[in-house]
Formats: structure tokens, C-alpha cells, sequence
């Protein structure tokens, strides 16, 4: 996700998105067990999104 994007986003879109991101987290780490996963740079990328939005909650939490 582009940080620009995530910025504009309110706190409960914010955290709305942080679940569905958990759920696909969850999701691709039980393919990496199985060994079904096709591309282990989606794990990466799920979790930087996940950090970003983290990061981000905490910068507008601070701004209020």
C-alpha cells in the first residue's frame, strides 16, 4: 500500500484494514507451512503493510 493512501484513511479505516491485512498474514503463513505458497514475497510485503499502518495509527493518535 502506498503510504500517501494509508494517510488519508480515518483511525476506524485504519483499523479495519490492520484486520483484514491480520487475516491474510494468517492466511499465507498457513500456505508457507503447507508449502503451498507461490510467492513468499507476499509474507514481506504483508507485513511492511502492517507496520505502515501501525505507524501511522500511532502518528495520528499523537496528532489528537
Amino acid at each position: 500500500m502506498n503510504p500517501a493512501d494509508i494517510r488519508k484513511m480515518t483511525l476506524p479505516e485504519l483499523k479495519k484494514e490492520l484486520l483484514v491485512l491480520f487475516r491474510t498474514q494468517f492466511g499465507l503463513k498457513m500456505q508457507h507451512a503447507t508449502q503451498q505458497l507461490t510467492n513468499p514475497n507476499q509474507l514481506k510485503r504483508i507485513r511492511k503493510d502492517i507496520a505502515r499502518i501501525k505507524t501511522i495509527m500511532t502518528e495520528k493518535k499523537a496528532d489528537i
